[in-house]
């Protein structure tokens, strides 16, 4: 991989094989720390202003929300991006050529390049997960905000490092890819979890199951390479591509961070030659006693209670007074179910705390059981709440979803609100809904879920605190380069 990039546009392209796939990494680490503290963050943009972007690994998930979103998205302009594959930089140029309202964007080889070009104010970094931190160190001392796909960091030294970097450039925003926090499904079960609608949140059921081998075709010198997910030394594998979006979730609704965390995984399907899990099954706990109970299985995508199969994806909210199932895929969707306990905690003469559902959100008709589809709500812009007309058509709405009649959709999709409130927050200097240390208790969860199975024991969270600090970079030890595929 070249390092000179004086020429972005040369048709000279290394050759990508394991062998080099396997040497980079080295070259792009070093490279990273030779990258000097950059210009001064800008703020308080004038109205109509954009922010000015660079894209760093364009490929499947890249390229997505390259394509479908950023590029629609009024604040912001794409004006450099960066691969070391040829056919996914050409690709993604192919996006903003022949357009008629603006300059097309650089092509570099090398995101130190990328980094080094002044008119580049914030990047997008979407590349294997071994490289996040690299490309992260050097943005931020370039003086760039970041917007990194999740997990944020790969060891337990990045949690550290990462943490010490955002010190040192306080002003930088610092927002991870896990789009739950911005679904307008998710946010409407929120408040009715905060209102009381199912009572005291005690267990949450998630699972991401899927039916298939999770691999790409590739040749033997390009394998490591396109499929990196499936191994050790590049990917946290189904806890980091799968789990790491479903334990987010259960720590925004339950309101807390996990002080443990056990589990089982293997290879017991596929082998292939694979070195990360097929199939992993967790347990978290809570400090109020709330547990999350996790699976990923890579055999069976079939979730209990569809009509179809979907993709196997779904979170299930238990409370003492009902229960939320919610999912993104196929598409956003959630119920309601209603599940009164005859008797609360403090309700018989031994005393002690109470809990009450003071949610009125559920019609008075809606029997024991029944599903209330969660659909958020249209409110007034005067008012601010929900006018009576509203709310017989969302009630009508409701009953057609619960017959199979209507599927709701959001306003926003939320890919798009994420990389929308990442630029507005450039251009504001507001806090994310996913931001750093949101990113850095994911990566940490993935983390010692794998360290949990590897161990076979249980692991506290309060580890983490203890590993990794003994003064080497982590990343400078491992092997690899970055594809564009995150």
């Amino acid at each position: 991989m070249p390092t000179d990039n004086s020429n972005p546009t040369a048709a000279a392209q290394p050759e990508l094989n394991r062998r080099s796939f396997v040497k980079t990494a080295a070259v792009v680490t070093a490279a990273a720390a030779a990258v000097t503290t950059g210009p001064l963050v800008k703020r308080a943009k004038a109205a109509g202003e954009k922010v000015q972007y660079g894209f760093i690994g364009p490929g499947s998930r890249g390229g997505r929300l390259l394509e479908r979103h950023l590029q629609h998205i009024p604040t912001g302009e794409c004006v450099a991006i960066c691969d070391i594959y040829q056919p996914n930089l050409d690709k993604a140029m192919d996006i903003f050529r022949g357009k008629p309202d603006g300059t097309p964007p650089k092509p570099y080889t090398d995101y130190n390049a990328l980094l080094a070009d002044p008119n580049v104010e914030a990047v997008f970094i979407t590349v294997p997960l071994f490289m996040h931190y690299p490309i992260m160190k050097a943005a931020l001392e370039a003086g760039k905000h970041v917007f990194c796909e999740k997990s944020l960091v790969f060891t337990p030294a990045e949690v550290h490092g990462l943490r010490a970097l955002h010190e040192e450039h306080p002003d930088q925003v610092i927002q991870v890819g896990l789009q739950r926090r911005y679904s307008e499904f998710y946010h409407a079960a929120k408040k009715l979890i905060d209102d009381g609608a199912i009572g005291k949140i005690t267990h949450v059921q998630a699972q991401w199951h899927r039916n298939g081998n999770w691999r790409r075709t590739a040749t033997p010198e390009m394998e490591e390479q396109i499929n990196w997910r499936m191994y050790r030394q590049y990917s946290g594998g189904l806890c980091a591509e799968l789990m790491s979006h479903q334990v987010d979730v259960a720590d925004w609704f339950i309101g807390s961070r996990p002080q443990s965390v056990m589990g089982v995984g293997g290879i017991d399907y596929w082998k292939d030659g694979r070195t990360v899990f097929d199939n992993v099954q967790l347990i978290f706990e809570y400090p109020g006693g709330e547990k999350l109970q996790y699976s990923s299985i890579t055999t069976n995508r079939h979730v209990q209670g569809r009509r179809g199969p979907g993709d196997g994806c779904r979170e299930l909210i238990l409370g003492t007074d009902g229960a939320i199932e919610i999912s993104l895929i196929p598409n956003g969707d959630g119920m309601l179910y209603l599940d009164r306990m005859p008797l609360h905690m403090g309700d018989d003469e031994q005393g002690g705390e109470t809990w009450t559902a003071g949610a009125t959100v559920a019609s008075d008709t809606m029997e024991q059981g029944e599903g209330l589809a969660i659909i958020p709500n249209e409110v007034d812009a005067e008012s601010g709440e929900v006018g009576f007309i509203a709310k017989e058509v969302e009630y009508a709405k409701r009953w057609m979803y619960r017959k199979g009649i209507l599927s709701p959709t959001a306003a926003v999709h939320e890919e798009y609100k994420e990389l929308e409130s990442f630029l507005d927050c450039v251009l504001t200097g507001a806090k994310p809904n996913s931001d750093i240390e949101v990113g850095l208790q994911d990566s940490v969860a993935v983390m010692l879920s794998n360290l949990a199975m590897d161990q076979e024991r249980k692991i506290y969270f309060s580890e983490i605190e203890a590993m990794g600090l003994d003064g080497v970079q982590m990343t400078q030890a491992r092997s690899g380069a970055p594809d564009a595929d995150d």
